[in-house]
C-alpha cells in the first residue's frame, strides 16, 4: 500500500542575518518570524509526512504555544515525525519540495539541503528533490515579505 501527503508552510521575514531552509543555514539580510527555527521546507515536509501517514499535522505534534518547541531545530522535529511515521508502519519512498522565495537565492544550497534531508529521513539522496521558484513579484512573497514551501511525500507500508 502507498500513500501520498502534501504540506505547506510560510513564514514572514523580520530583522536577522540568516534563514534556515532544508536544514541549511543561509546568510541573508533577514530572518524569519517563527516559534522554532522557522525552516519552512522542513515544516512543509513534516506536514506532508504526517498527512500521508494520517497522523495529523505539525501544529498538533509541536504546538507553537508550547515553550518546549521554542527555537527548536527542525531537523530534530523531522526526526521525531519520521519515528512516528515508522511506528505507524510506513517507510519513506521519496519526497519533493518546492521553496518559494524572491530572496535569498536557494539554488546554490539545494545539494546541501538534499543531503541534510536524506540523512534525517534515512533515505538515499536520490529519494529527495528540492527546487526553488520565485513569486514573480506578485503578492507578499513577491514583495520579499516572506518565504514559503510546498512538500509532497510518498510512503509505502512496511
Amino acid at each position: 500500500m502507498m500513500r501520498i501527503g502534501h504540506g505547506y508552510d510560510v513564514h514572514a521575514f523580520e530583522a536577522g542575518d540568516h534563514v534556515i531552509v532544508g536544514g541549511v543555514r543561509i546568510p541573508a539580510p533577514v530572518g524569519v518570524r517563527a516559534h522554532s527555527d522557522g525552516d519552512v521546507a522542513l515544516h512543509a515536509l513534516c506536514d506532508a509526512l504526517l498527512g500521508a501517514a494520517a497522523l495529523g499535522d505539525i501544529g498538533r505534534h509541536f504546538p507553537d504555544d508550547d515553550p518546549a518547541w521554542s527555537g527548536a531545530d527542525s531537523i530534530g522535529l523531522l526526526a521525531r515525525v519520521l519515528a512516528g511515521v515508522h511506528a505507524a508502519g510506513w517507510s519513506v519512498v521519496n519526497v519533493d519540495l518546492t521553496v518559494v522565495a524572491e530572496r535569498p537565492r536557494i539554488g546554490p544550497h539545494v545539494e546541501g539541503m538534499r543531503a541534510r534531508i536524506a540523512g534525517a529521513l534515512q533515505v538515499p539522496v536520490s529519494a529527495v528533490n528540492v527546487k526553488a521558484t520565485t513569486h514573480e513579484g506578485i503578492g507578499a512573497l513577491g514583495r520579499s515579505e516572506g518565504i514559503a514551501a510546498h512538500a509532497v511525500a510518498l510512503l509505502e507500508g512496511r
